[in-house]
């Protein structure tokens, strides 16, 4: 997959890395010269420039790209990349966002984009569960194999009114589920998906587009 890593800081860096490293064909967009010789280093495709910028977005390929992710640690600013990257191709969108944000402007941004997250929320986890003795690295160990995913349950998927115990899917594993903006949880035995769930997948990498199929439906 061609992807476009706007913004360069730790968050970007880390996503880069991993994405180049399962062998995708990575392009980094940064506007400060430290962070682009930085990834130069490393051996990425660095295109120097405001991502916001639709010609420096061309540069990046966004025409062509399977996904866009606006990293960098400014919210409006990636909402703008993912606008500008909506208009310019067909790819998916995913912006960094905090959590400061009246309900509102969060569901303006949930509309826009295909995918939010949530960085400082995972590390607050993390942290948590490291100060309590567990053990936090199986997410960071997922190999090239698998895939951590989430998807948001619309109007006509085929899951809908299922129990969310019962999915059964071929490639991946449904472990967490919330319903429409609550935090993501195990389900209870008798917990059913509704329009506006949220479900977090565990996914061989090769399948993930098939199990999305499964739980949204192909459209």
């Amino acid at each position: 997959m061609h992807i476009v890593i706007v913004g360069y800081g730790r968050v970007g860096a880390r996503t880069a890395r991993v994405l180049d490293e399962e062998g995708h064909d990575v392009v980094v967009v940064d506007n400060d010269h430290a962070k682009v010789e930085r990834a130069e280093s490393t051996g990425l495709t660095v295109v120097e420039g405001d991502g916001s910028n639709p010609e420096v977005l061309a540069r990046a390929g966004v025409e062509d790209a399977d996904a866009v992710g606006a990293i960098t640690g400014d919210p409006k600013l990636n909402f703008e990349i993912c606008m500008e990257a909506k208009g310019m191709g067909e790819c998916r969108t995913v912006m960094r966002v905090s959590e400061d944000f009246h309900d509102e402007i969060y569901d303006e941004f949930e509309r826009a984009v295909d995918e939010i997250i949530y960085p400082e929320r995972l590390g607050a986890g993390a942290a948590k569960t490291a100060m309590l003795g567990g053990d936090f690295n199986a997410i960071g160990e997922l190999t090239e194999r698998l895939q951590l995913v989430s998807v948001s349950v619309g109007d006509g998927a085929p899951i809908l009114g299922t129990r969310v115990n019962d999915l059964t899917l071929e490639g991946g594993r449904v472990y967490a589920h919330g319903h429409d903006r609550e935090p993501l949880t195990i389900p209870l035995p008798g917990t059913t998906v509704e329009v506006g769930d949220r479900l977090a997948v565990l996914a061989e990498t090769e399948r993930v587009d098939d199990v999305r199929g499964a739980l949204l439906g192909t459209d």
